[in-house]
């Protein structure tokens, strides 16, 4: 069942999600050469708790950590560790919480500054395809025609490949709501999309082929030849005209573009 949110209850989500948003604006101010996933995913509670809500992963059907800390070939849900951060990695960050019953939700890749060109260039076309998706996040639309954008995007017009089976997903009270957002399929197809409905976009591409598998920790998804996968996400309310962006990765990418260890990837508005 689609639960359609009230003008209040997305201004709601909209806290939830820029506290999510400040939190990945921490985690770019600290990441560098030496810090592990651990002391990230520290640093990421205490800001919540210290902002009156909890973390929305932190025991989510047993997952043990504040933060997802994904790093190269691990597409999504990887367990921050003691791992040191290396210049050449990438890590996808995927960060939520839980403020006055209901759930924000938010992605970001950071990619360090000696990663090579053509993972950098991936990057930047997923996060550029998290924005054709949310260009067709309007009344009226069909929930196949935000798929098929980000689909045509990656694998069509830049030959990288979709996962499928992950996908993004309604919010709301709940952290996964209907429906279910895949980053592929055909245009026209789905519900149509009207106004109230608050889904997280969150493309998952592979620089290689789409295969993934699942680590022996019973989270942790990788891509099965080795090959790294970027993914960002944001949570968006749909309405008329535009979709309205709840969550924020400007303020992101302004502490990005600060930290010497760090790599710009595009931003639209």
């Amino acid at each position: 069942m689609i639960y359609f949110k009230t003008p209040e209850e997305i201004e709601l989500i909209r806290e939830s999600c820029l506290l999510v948003s400040k939190t990945l604006t921490l985690v770019a101010e600290h990441i560098r050469p030496g810090i592990t996933g651990k002391q990230l995913d520290e640093l990421a509670e205490t800001f919540i708790r210290d902002h009156d809500a909890v973390p929305g992963f932190k025991g989510y059907n047993g997952f043990p950590s504040t933060l997802c800390i994904s790093i190269n070939e691990q597409v999504v849900h990887g367990i921050p560790s003691d791992r040191e951060v290396k210049e050449d990695d990438i890590l996808s960050v995927d960060c939520g919480v839980l403020k006055n019953e209901f759930y924000g939700d938010s992605a970001y890749t950071f990619v360090m500054i000696g990663v090579e060109e053509d993972v950098v260039r991936l990057c930047n076309v997923t996060n550029e395809s998290l924005y054709k998706g949310i260009e067709n996040a309007v009344v009226g639309k069909r929930l196949g025609d935000i798929s098929n954008a980000i689909q045509r995007y990656t694998e069509v017009e830049n030959k990288y490949s979709v996962v499928r089976e992950l996908v993004g997903h309604g919010i709301g009270k709940s952290l996964h709501e209907s429906p279910e957002v895949p980053n592929y399929g055909k245009r026209g197809r789905g519900p149509v999309l009207k106004k109230g409905l608050v889904i997280a976009i969150e493309p998952m591409i592979n620089l290689g082929k789409k295969a993934i598998r699942q680590h022996d920790d019973g989270w942790t998804i990788v891509t099965k030849d080795g090959l790294p996968s970027a993914h960002y996400e944001h949570t968006v309310a749909i309405s008329n005209g535009t979709a309205d962006i709840l969550s924020n990765h400007e303020i992101v990418v302004e502490k990005v573009k600060n930290n010497d260890n760090l790599q710009v990837i595009s931003i639209k508005k």
